[in-house]
Formats: C-alpha cells, sequence, structure tokens
C-alpha cells in the first residue's frame, strides 16, 4: 500500500529514512529529528563552501527530498562563503542545536561525512573534498577510498 499515493514520493521517503537511519546508527543516537538536523546542517555547511556548479552537483546525487532541503535558503551568489576554517564550519553545525550543549559537531561532521562515502559517488566525493579547506577536509573519514595526501598539493591554493 502506497503511503502518498504516488510512488516518486514513496520511494524519496524510504531513501531519506534509510538515510538518516544509517546516520543514526553512525552516530549511535535514537532521535530520528536530532538525525535530520546534524545531516541538513552538515549540508548546508558543506554546500556554502562550494562553488555554485560544484554544490548543483553534490545536490543532483541526493534523494529528491534531502535535496529539497540541501537547497532550502541556499543563495548561489553568496557562495563559496568566506569563513573557510574549521571552527567556522563547525559552528554552522553546532548553531542547529541551540539547547543542547553535549554536541559534538565535529563528531556529526564524520558522521555525515561517512554517510555522504557510502551513498554519494565516488567521483563527485573527490569533487567536494578536493574544493573544501585543507581544515575541513580533515573531518572526512580516515579510511577514505582515497588518500589525503592525493589533495596535498592543492591546499595552498585554498586557504
Amino acid at each position: 500500500m502506497s503511503e502518498t499515493g504516488l510512488d516518486v514520493f514513496d520511494t524519496t521517503l524510504q531513501k531519506t529514512n534509510a538515510w538518516l537511519k544509517e546516520l543514526m546508527v553512525e552516530l549511535s543516537w535514537e532521535d530520528r529529528h536530532r538525525a535530520y538536523l546534524a545531516l541538513r546542517a552538515t549540508l548546508h555547511a558543506v554546500r556554502d563552501r562550494l562553488n555554485a556548479g560544484e554544490a548543483v552537483q553534490l545536490g543532483a546525487q541526493l534523494p529528491m527530498l534531502i535535496r529539497g532541503f540541501y537547497y532550502e535558503g541556499w543563495n548561489p551568489a553568496h557562495t563559496p562563503i568566506k569563513a573557510r576554517h574549521r571552527a567556522d564550519f563547525l559552528h554552522e553545525i553546532e548553531r542547529s542545536f541551540p539547547k543542547d550543549l553535549t554536541i559534538d559537531a565535529a563528531w556529526i561532521a564524520r558522521g555525515v561525512f561517512k554517510l555522504l562515502e557510502s551513498r554519494i559517488s565516488h567521483g563527485e566525493i573527490d569533487d567536494v573534498r578536493h574544493v573544501l579547506p585543507s581544515e575541513i577536509r580533515e573531518l572526512w573519514p580516515p579510511n577514505s577510498h582515497r588518500a589525503e595526501s592525493e589533495f596535498d598539493d592543492v591546499s595552498s591554493l585554498e586557504d
């Protein structure tokens, strides 16, 4: 039985729930809303540090529902933003949890990055990582399919 009456909506709900469940497992959380906030905040923080073309390419690989909140509030004319340091990146994630003092934004970012590694094409992940500043790239899982040293030659150009 269809939940929404439209297969395309049912499919994106299923995919989104699978992403959230995977993130909940990765972060050892039981709260789906909290996982949604973590995914949304991290995706926004990444998106805002990408040029418009790269942001769109990443967005194209997201399930429709996640793509919707990924683009929410985005102004491509204002990207990439100037705040390119790790502390600024993590602060953006923390802002989504204003009353939760137990939030570890670096842990959240690592969890979302691991989720992206498992769900997005390796080529697109390589492109996104290449564009991000080295301080933020360091948050990607250490067992990523691509060694960090492959990006070292461009780090000085980005910071």
